[in-house]
């Protein structure tokens, strides 16, 4: 099983995110609201802080894999290339 970032913040997942469709809707504070329209509608918050404890990062890859039906190995991959 692929190792979570440890040091990843929330401003880098958020340019991540927008390699695999996600684009800022609005920001409140230090909360980022993505949206993603394929291949349904899907939206994530996702804090802005540097870094991101590792729960919480864990469970919005798990969200974000879920919607693109994949593995989180792989979704985790994806966001490291």
């Amino acid at each position: 099983m692929t190792r979570l970032p440890r040091d990843l913040g929330g401003a880098e997942l958020v340019m991540r995110l927008q390699r695999l469709g996600y684009r800022i809707v609005r920001q409140t504070g230090s909360h980022i609201r993505l949206t993603c329209d394929l291949p349904q509608p899907h939206h994530v918050t996702i804090p802005a802080h540097d870094p991101l404890r590792i729960g919480t990062l864990a469970v919005i890859l798990a969200d974000i894999a879920r919607h693109h039906k994949m593995p989180r190995n792989e979704l985790v991959n994806r966001l490291e290339a």
